[in-house]
């Protein structure tokens, strides 16, 4: 064999024996892959639907719902996959705040999951990874007059998906964000009233019936609608028990401070969502203020076990 044909065998078989890739696909969405396949693991990513994951699968097992028609309409928000929650999670009331003596008017769960994000970096080192960026516009400004910089980091490697979260106050005056995680996990209704949350939290609040409420047992998620913000979870793990499929370990940063339970009867996703503050927190005053040049830092992570 020639010098030049052992190189290109070796290159092949090297493509072939790789255990991460990230591929770009030729669809106009879900662009982007990662690839674990040792354990045939795949994430797919859409810059252009907010930098979201919209899937996460291991083999047979999808850890994520996703409906695809509200992906594929851009005048909807994505329900399912992973979406980004920012400048604040949640809602504020009136869907307003202050600032500088200026009202501005920012809707539910921000803008970040409705703009395009850049892909500035990828590599397969030490998993699939591939890191996405946001920067404030004047459209952004007109909602939330602060110079931002997101810079988020998707890692698959085994059975974990783990996205790593910066937010840079890119400006000279402090920045209040309350920022999350939005990610829709596939329980099918039917099986609902036999999965559960594991969680020590014993203090809510009811979104539903705009009250704080008592934690006593596990959470109906059969019920007819679940939207709690957990308020005394600690553990910095948490698990999904879905009943007939695998469960999931979600890991949550030390910053993220309430978790969100939501589902609706009808409905094959249940939501766990990380957020840094409760809804309201931009008028509360229980937003994180990210100093001038400063960085505010989470991690959140799946794995299917």
């Amino acid at each position: 064999m020639s010098r030049l044909a052992s190189r290109a065998q070796s290159w092949q078989d090297a493509r072939v024996t790789a255990r991460y890739e990230v591929i770009r696909t030729e669809d106009p969405i879900e662009n982007h892959l990662l690839v674990d396949h040792e354990t045939k693991a795949r994430v797919a990513i859409a810059p252009a639907r907010g930098g979201m994951v919209t899937r996460f699968r291991v083999g047979e097992t999808n850890a994520l719902y996703l409906d695809p028609e509200t992906l594929h309409d851009s005048a909807r928000n994505v329900r399912g996959g992973i979406p980004v929650l920012f400048p604040i999670a949640g809602r504020l009331h009136a869907d307003r705040f202050e600032h500088g003596g200026r009202t501005y008017a920012l809707s539910q769960h921000g803008f970040a999951r409705t703009l395009p994000w850049t892909i500035v970096d990828q590599s397969t080192a030490e998993g699939a990874r591939m890191v996405l960026e946001l920067g404030s516009t004047p459209a952004t400004r007109s909602q939330f007059p602060f110079d931002f910089r997101l810079v988020f980091t998707y890692v698959l490697s085994g059975r974990c998906l783990t996205i790593g979260q910066r937010y840079i106050n890119a400006g000279d005056e402090e920045m209040p964000i309350a920022p999350g995680l939005h990610p829709y996990f596939l329980v099918p209704d039917a099986q609902k009233a036999e999965s559960r949350l594991v969680t020590d939290a014993t203090a809510a609040y009811d979104n539903n019936r705009r009250q704080p409420t008592t934690l006593r047992g596990p959470i109906d998620l059969a019920a007819e609608a679940v939207d709690l913000q957990l308020l005394d979870h600690w553990p910095r793990t948490v698990r999904l028990v879905r009943a007939g499929d695998r469960d999931l370990e979600l890991g949550l940063g030390v910053p993220d401070m309430v978790l969100v339970v939501w589902t609706q009867r009808g409905k094959d996703f249940v939501c766990v969502e990380p957020w840094t503050a409760g809804g309201d927190a931009l008028n509360q005053g229980k937003a994180v203020r990210v100093p001038p040049r400063g960085t505010h830092e989470t991690t959140f992570s799946i794995t299917v076990l």
